[in-house]
């Protein structure tokens, strides 16, 4: 088991990627850098090598397929994530594993929004969006995470253990942050500079279609850690729809005696009898995701375990 592991995710960084690496071994001297490359057609590779990162492949093309593998086969005590485009300070590392190891947080967030972000980064959408999907997430989740889609975090043996990635690209960031919010894990915030990429380096983020594939992933996560409050929201709008159009029908049955609109009468039945079906199906998965939640803290603890066994293998080998 690593004491520090620093995972690079990189896909055609050729540009950059040698400083990023050299940048974190003065940085975190004791850290093994790994560079998991996803299909580069460039010189990355080599030149990772070159600096002395440790190289491993990921050939399912996106972000999230290649932090998928990097969590299942990089065993360490803290994990710093972030990305090889050089628009991260590696000599903010420490600060962000400090919490990790001092206080026993789960996951720390590099925020830039709170310094140079918006001044740095020239992509007007960009900005726009990570504003919006900040509001969200702590609006829908009631959480305090600075930072929803920023690349650079720093973890711990037991988030990484446990945490199911199911993100395929870019939204990987958001599922992890809403991931360790709904799982009670311990959050903080660590403010850092940011910078925009240098020239001869191109984004790979695609601002429409990455952006609704972010929002696609809060509804979805809203729906799977928030049942009842997803189909309950869906079915009081539908009961108000239903009487609404029932309120008339029966103003005018208690002034002629007679129901004038049948067809109108028959919806209104079957809209109410659906919003009744929402609502307990949102009951039964309410349930269900407690017993999740027990689940996962049980999980916890056979995580700790093997995390202890580690550091007992290591100590009887020194």
């Amino acid at each position: 088991m690593d004491k520090i592991a620093v995972l690079l995710p990189c896909y055609n960084e050729a540009a950059t990627i040698k400083k990023v690496v050299t940048d974190f071994k003065q940085a975190l001297p004791e850290a093994v850098i790994y560079v998991y490359d996803n299909n580069s057609t460039d010189d990355t590779v080599k030149l990772a090598k070159e600096a002395g990162a440790v190289i491993r492949h990921e050939y399912k093309q996106g972000k999230g397929n290649v932090i998928r593998r990097m969590f299942r086969e990089i065993d360490a005590e803290v994990y710093v994530m972030a990305d090889g485009d050089d628009t991260y300070p590696a000599d903010m590392a420490p600060a962000l594993i400090a919490p990790v190891l001092e206080r026993q947080a789960d996951m720390v967030v590099g925020d830039r929004l709170s310094s140079t972000y918006f001044s740095e980064n020239k992509r007007r959408f960009h900005n726009f969006g990570n504003d919006l999907v900040r509001k969200c997430v702590n609006g829908i989740f009631h959480s305090s995470i600075q930072d929803i889609m920023t690349g650079y975090r720093a973890f711990s043996y037991q988030f990484v253990k446990t945490y199911p990635v199911t993100s395929k690209g870019f939204e990987i960031e958001t599922e992890m942050s809403i991931h360790a919010v709904e799982r009670n894990m311990q959050l903080e915030n660590v403010v850092i500079t940011y910078r925009d990429r240098p020239e001869g380096s191109e984004s790979k983020l695609n601002t429409c279609s990455d952006g609704a594939k972010v929002l696609m992933t809060i509804l979805g996560l809203y729906k799977n850690y928030k049942p009842f409050q997803f189909f309950g929201f869906i079915a009081c709008f539908l009961t108000l729809l239903s009487m609404g159009f029932f309120i008339p029908i029966f103003l005018d049955y208690l002034k002629v005696g007679l129901v004038a609109k049948f067809p109108t009468l028959i919806t209104c039945g079957f809209v109410f009898l659906l919003a009744m079906l929402l609502f307990s199906v949102g009951l039964i998965l309410q349930t269900l995701r407690q017993r999740d939640r027990q689940d996962f803290e049980f999980k916890m603890n056979i995580v700790e375990y093997m995390k202890k066994q580690h550091r007992n293998e290591v100590d009887h080998e020194q």
